[in-house]
């Protein structure tokens, strides 16, 4: 059963307004869709935006375009590299929960929040998620690691997919479903993300993976579609139902979400997990839709995160 496009979205968009707005320092928005993405999320209540960039180009880019920076606190900095480090240290001080990519490129931003002394890292791998809302599924469908690492060992993909099971729970599924996908659904020795799939489906069996159900290896049809399960006599509580689809390599995956995209009129909300705040990596061509989502995925996941931490406390 199709879900209209964009429904999917906007409950996750409501869930987020309902909450209070999530301090979030945008990196260098020095570009009109870099601005206007973090205005338009402060206007819907999703986040408040601490822009750090050069303040007056910042400033005058607002007044060309006539985006209004009432919401907005400005920190100033003098270049893409100076934003990246100043929004990481906002985030460190606890000023900022989330963080979000403004016009400046990925690999300046995950390096000031990978830097050992000074960064954001954690005890897990960094790893991106791609939050898919595809016409045809009921649901949304989480891609992973399609942005970040290219060849993930094994010990990688633990993290990987711990990262989106963690982020799955904070979307509301209490047990996601998680595929680990393969040409395959049987174990082939000379595949080796046959055997990767198995040996994260044992450790999920042994409690080193927690919060979900895994099955592996599985190819992509019987990981989304009951019927190409059913047909291949596979009897598991993931096959055809999967929230998650865990995929060998990045290369693998950036196939797989921008197919969806462009072949099946899917959009594609992204985060970066595993450092101390959740990621958000805008890209120009994104809707607004799109960037709505990502920043309430982001204010989902740091709501999520603040509840641990009083766990935790108490």
């Amino acid at each position: 059963m199709s879900i209209p496009k964009h429904e999917k979205y906007q409950r996750l968009i409501g869930r987020a307004r309902a909450l209070a707005p999530t301090p979030c320092a945008v990196a260098h928005p020095c570009d009109e869709s870099a601005l206007r993405g973090a205005v338009e999320a402060a206007q819907m209540g999703l986040i408040r935006p601490i822009l750090v960039g050069p303040k007056a180009r910042i400033e005058a880019l607002a007044a060309q375009f006539k985006l209004d920076l009432s919401r907005c606190e400005l920190v100033d900095a003098p270049h893409s590299v100076g934003s990246a480090e100043a929004a990481v240290h906002l985030a460190r001080e606890g000023k900022a929960e989330m963080l979000m990519k403004g016009s400046l490129h990925t690999d300046e931003l995950i390096a000031a929040v990978v830097k050992r002394d000074t960064g954001l890292r954690t005890a897990r791998r960094i790893s991106h998620c791609f939050i898919m809302d595809v016409p045809v599924i009921d649901r949304v469908v989480i891609i992973t690691d399609a942005a970040i690492n290219i060849f993930p060992t094994l010990e990688d993909k633990i993290h990987i997919v711990q990262n989106a099971i963690d982020l799955a729970h904070a979307l509301g599924v209490a047990q996601p479903k998680v595929a680990i996908l393969s040409a395959m659904e049987t174990v082939n020795p000379k595949v080796p993300s046959t055997i990767e799939a198995a040996a994260l489906c044992k450790m999920a069996q042994r409690g080193q993976i927690t919060g979900g159900l895994l099955d592996g290896p599985l190819a992509l049809d019987n990981a989304i579609d009951l019927g190409a399960a059913q047909i291949k006599k596979i009897t598991s509580p993931v096959a055809g139902l999967a929230d998650i689809l865990v995929v060998p390599d990045l290369e693998a995956g950036n196939m797989l979400a921008k197919s969806l995209s462009f072949m099946a009129d899917a959009d594609a909300a992204g985060i970066v997990l595993g450092a101390r705040v959740p990621i958000i990596l805008t890209s120009r061509a994104d809707s607004v839709e799109t960037r709505l989502a990502s920043c309430a995925v982001a204010a989902l996941v740091a709501q999520s995160r603040r509840e641990d931490l009083k766990k935790a406390v108490a």
